[in-house]
């Protein structure tokens, strides 16, 4: 009887989680008339395909597509690269203040974004980066969590290795490279993934730091797409749909390694 419970719980806690999701696909191949209907409509009479093309005449979606990739992946990239160095030097070596340094990065990760964004800003409009690219990735280039995450995740790796390499005559970059990245690709990769729908997800900061059309994210270039299009459901559902499709394509392509690296950690922890 507790299993069946168990099943529909699941089951339960399934649908609700998964009909917002469906019901935008579904609400995205509809008419006007149908997807503001009262009652709404579940299923559309004909499927009305040509919304998404009438979606990417009104606002210039692959040039967000653009925007939004190349930032991501610039982003996602460095903070791989300082979060792998980052958390390298607080395992394996020795140097003055090393406990100090890392109560500050503890007390950096309790400041919320939003209590340091305008100091980021305004430093970046000093600088004359505004509408540009560089002031949507030199922020993100760095992550106090996942340095603390990989800190965490590198400790199952001795410390007699990074000896025995110092002893053979091996550099610090060469035991990092041949090493201590092969070691902790699963965390680095969830790590990537992670930045990256993070990355995919932003709003506050993009807006801020962009007022030209060109230079949008694509969750604000899909804000601003509801706001001209008004009463237009059925092409912002539309707008919508396209938007998460390279996040699904991302799951579906590396489930098995996002499971993976996810499930190690979690056991690290």
């Amino acid at each position: 009887m507790k299993k069946i419970l168990s099943y529909i719980f699941v089951l339960t806690m399934a649908v609700i989680t998964l009909f917002p999701f469906v019901y935008m696909i579904l609400a995205s191949l509809m008419t006007f008339q149908e997807a503001t209907s009262i009652p709404p409509t579940i299923i559309p009479e004909n499927f009305q395909f040509n919304n998404f093309s009438e979606a990417l005449k009104v606002a210039p979606f692959l040039r967000y597509f653009f925007n939004t990739v190349f930032v991501s992946g610039i982003n996602t990239a460095g903070t791989i690269i300082t979060t792998l160095l980052a958390a390298f030097a607080l395992n394996f070596m020795n140097f003055r203040f090393k406990k100090v340094l890392m109560l500050l990065f503890i007390a950096l990760l309790m400041i919320p974004f939003e209590v340091v964004v305008f100091t980021n800003f305004r430093t970046i409009a000093q600088f004359g980066l505004l509408d540009t690219y560089a002031a949507l990735i030199l922020p993100f280039m760095a992550s106090v969590f996942y340095i603390f995450y990989l800190k965490e995740y590198l400790t199952s790796i001795p410390e007699t290795y990074y000896k025995a390499a110092k002893v053979d005559g091996c550099g610090d970059f060469e035991f990092i490279q041949k090493v201590l990245f092969p070691m902790s690709k699963s965390a680095l990769f969830t790590i990537g993934l992670l930045n990256f729908i993070s990355g995919w997800n932003s709003f506050l900061w993009p807006i801020l730091v962009t007022n030209n059309r060109d230079m949008r994210m694509i969750s604000n270039g899909l804000s601003a797409f509801a706001t001209e299009t008004g009463t237009a459901v059925h092409l912002q559902m539309a707008a919508s749909s396209i938007t998460i499709i390279p996040i699904l394509v991302l799951y579906f392509v590396f489930r098995k390694q996002i499971i993976r690296g996810v499930s190690r950690s979690g056991l690290k922890g």
